[in-house]
């Protein structure tokens, strides 16, 4: 995203004597990581960027997540040459994780509505994002992978599927931070005989500068690891698959199953089966070399829908929200391919 900041300012530059003109969209992606705001133009230039921290309400709060959108919106405009004044906008999307329930929605969209960003405001969960900045059809499917795991679908005539992605709650399992939770108690098991030995039982209290699974635990109580911590650890997982390591593979071989599941569920629930349906994969987990991962997730997909696309999103899932923002206002052609060879570009 740093790069997408770069390249905004130097449009917003070159465009400086004409003046940046109003701010069309402000479009947020917000995920348990972090969270990437742009703002841009009626004409689909993208004015400014900026990434900031995490930006889902569950995760750190409402008046938290309200900061962080923000001090992005700030950084944005910094990066555009615009006072905060200029960056009141026509229409705010936030595609924000967290916004899993029905209820979620209504007090996200009351709450950014009183935030007075935009003079309309559209709230989506991030699977959506992801779904438009990916799908080029108009329909299609959405597997988010990254701290945790969502999936959302749009079909054929427009019906939706979402999920409720309350972790172990509902059923909705997965992310890397579910992996390395599974993982480090693998190690726990493994040192105290209920499970099988593992390598992981060295490599993930070493990445927290400890030696056993039980210092790992104590780090954990003591809030010295914290949750984004663990998640930075995935990697470290699918090394070890990729090495050989039994229970990390099987560890693997779960989370890639999951995400099959959530997938599959959606292209039936919207009749997409027979179709050639585009599934959008995003999110960090995605961007693992692990080959064995990747052929999993494949075979298990096409196995429900064997026409499908799948698509590896590329670009940051932030130009689903410009995307969508810019639907909204019934941009043309021009401003949409405007705004993606930006962000795609960078």
């Amino acid at each position: 995203m740093v790069d997408v900041v770069e390249a905004a300012a130097a449009h917003a530059a070159a465009t400086t004597a004409a003046g940046p003109g109003p701010v069309a969209v402000l479009a947020v992606d917000g995920g348990n990581s972090k969270t990437d705001v742009a703002l841009v133009a009626p004409d689909g230039r993208v004015l400014g960027a900026a990434r900031t921290g995490p930006g889902s309400y569950h995760a750190v709060g409402m008046r938290q997540m309200l900061a962080t959108i923000a001090e992005g919106r700030r950084l944005a405009a910094a990066a555009a040459g615009l006072n905060e004044a200029g960056t009141h906008a026509a229409v705010g999307v936030y595609c924000l994780a967290g916004a899993d329930l029905p209820l979620d929605d209504r007090r996200l969209r009351s709450a950014l509505r009183r935030a007075g960003l935009a003079d309309r405001t559209i709230v989506r969960n991030d699977a959506f994002a992801g779904l438009r900045a990916g799908a080029t059809a108009g329909f299609g499917i959405s597997i988010v992978l990254g701290t945790g795991m969502n999936c959302a679908g749009v079909g054929r005539t427009g019906r939706v599927a979402r999920f409720a992605s309350l972790g172990a709650l509902s059923g909705d399992e997965g992310g890397g931070g579910d992996l390395v939770v599974r993982a480090v108690a693998a190690t726990v098991r493994a040192r105290d005989g209920r499970s099988p030995r593992t390598t992981l039982e060295r490599i993930l209290p070493q990445a927290a500068g400890v030696r056993r699974p039980q210092d790992l635990l104590t780090e954990v109580r003591l809030g010295r690891v914290s949750e984004l911590d663990l998640v930075a650890m995935a990697p470290l997982v699918f090394g070890a698959a990729q090495d050989g390591d039994a229970v990390a593979r099987r560890l693997v071989d779960w989370l890639a199953d999951e995400a099959v599941l959530l997938g599959a569920s959606a292209i039936r629930r919207l009749g997409l089966a027979r179709a050639e349906v585009e599934i959008v994969l995003s999110g960090s987990i995605w961007k693992t070399t692990d080959t064995a991962f990747h052929d999993r997730v494949r075979a298990g997909l096409l196995a429900v829908a064997p026409r499908a696309r799948i698509v590896r999103l590329d670009a940051p899932p932030v130009l689903g929200s410009i995307l969508l923002g810019l639907d909204a206002l019934g941009a043309g052609d021009a401003a949409l391919a405007l705004a993606r060879s930006t962000i795609e570009r960078n």
